[in-house]
């Protein structure tokens, strides 16, 4: 499946963006433009079922799939949010881009302890003012554009990664140089994997006092924790 897909920038280098589940690229509303202001052309996709990408079956090889179909190879940078890192680990070897980050990835699905995907079936009717109770450091911004997205969200791929789909994906190694971004505390990352995928050969930096979509609850302590790969 082609993605849709939303430019900033004009700049030589390319970065590619892709977001975490219940979401699209409105999410990377500040790192699009931060990104394009350093020189970079960034490409910000919405994953098969989210925003205004197409409908379909739904799995993580399937996500990193369309990745694949969608964006271009070799590109500077490739960062991936949540579920959007689960897709990117799945696709990083024949996207080849230059370096990778993964921020708070979903890796460990079906784990002991780890969230169940079909329990965000729930959250497309959440009201606002819920969100924005749950999400105190948000910008007034963030919380409308979730609202958007879950507007047109297909609750159907959160059902995908549940029961069956729930498959341990953590990867062995990094395939090109990779930051792994957690948050503090962290719901997918927990301490023992933060310390198993530094022993992986992944760079591991925690930005502290974080939730789970660091860009939106911290965007200064996201920015700085990038500082060497971007």
């Amino acid at each position: 499946m082609k993605l849709h897909t939303h430019e900033w920038g004009t700049g030589d280098r390319v970065a590619l963006l892709v977001h975490g589940i219940m979401s699209d690229h409105r999410t990377w509303r500040r790192v699009g433009p931060a990104l394009a202001d350093r020189g970079y052309r960034v490409i910000g996709v919405d994953l098969r079922g989210h925003g205004a990408s197409g409908r379909g079956a739904y799995g993580a090889e399937v996500f990193a799939d369309d990745l694949v179909d969608t964006l271009p190879a070799g590109a500077e940078l490739a960062l991936g949010h949540s579920l959007g890192a689960l897709a990117l680990a799945l696709a990083v070897e024949r996207l080849a881009p230059a370096r990778a980050v993964y921020s708070d990835p979903a890796w460990a699905l079906g784990t002991e302890g780890a969230v169940d995907p079909a329990t965000f079936v729930e959250f497309q009717r959440i009201p606002r003012e819920v969100i924005a109770k749950f999400n105190p450091r948000w910008e007034a911004a963030d919380v409308d554009i979730e609202v958007a997205t879950l507007a047109v969200w297909d609750p159907d791929t959160a059902l995908s990664l549940s029961g069956a789909g729930a498959v341990d994906r953590t990867p062995a190694a990094p395939v090109v140089p990779s930051l792994v971004q957690v948050a503090d505390p962290s719901i997918v990352v927990r301490d023992p994997l933060k310390e198993e995928l530094a022993r992986r050969g992944f760079e591991v930096r925690t930005v502290r006092g974080a939730g789970h979509t660091i860009h939106r609850d911290d965007f200064d302590g996201f920015m700085a924790s990038l500082e060497g790969w971007v």
